[in-house]
């Protein structure tokens, strides 16, 4: 009976992430040697997993001018701007962020600011990449 139990976990998982579709950003001019992906993973009507990962990013505060932190926005379907957070640095060379969203995101993209909490972004755009076709 585990034996039953465990295979279907393992199916129930592999379907789960077969679903995801990973994602490259293009490359950025402002950082260039940054690596991004995003990963949408759909979660349930209307949940969306959305997981952005960047490798090499330099440090907001190298920039020209020199900025305080790099926010993620998310666009929906009817085209609304979302503040949707910031990445979480791990160690100098990898950045994360991964969130649940109850909408389905089509287009992510990540700028430089110098203040997290604006409703709308104010800084230099690093990349941007459209998630899910309408």
């Amino acid at each position: 009976m585990k034996t039953i139990n465990f295979f279907a976990f393992v199916v129930v998982m592999m379907f789960m992430t077969s679903c995801a579709e990973t994602i490259k950003f293009p490359v950025s001019e402002v950082t260039p040697a940054a690596d991004i992906t995003a990963k949408v993973t759909k979660q349930g009507k209307p949940n969306y997993l959305v997981t952005l990962e960047a490798n090499n990013l330099a440090a907001p505060e190298r920039l020209e001018p020199p900025k305080s932190i790099y926010v993620i926005w998310a666009v929906s379907e009817a085209g609304v701007v979302r503040n949707v957070g910031h990445f979480t640095q791990e160690n100098a060379v990898k950045a994360t962020y991964k969130a649940s969203f109850p909408y389905k995101p089509v287009e992510v993209f990540i700028t430089a600011e110098t203040n997290e909490g604006n409703c709308l972004p104010e800084g230099v755009e690093i990349s941007r990449v459209i998630l899910i076709k309408s």
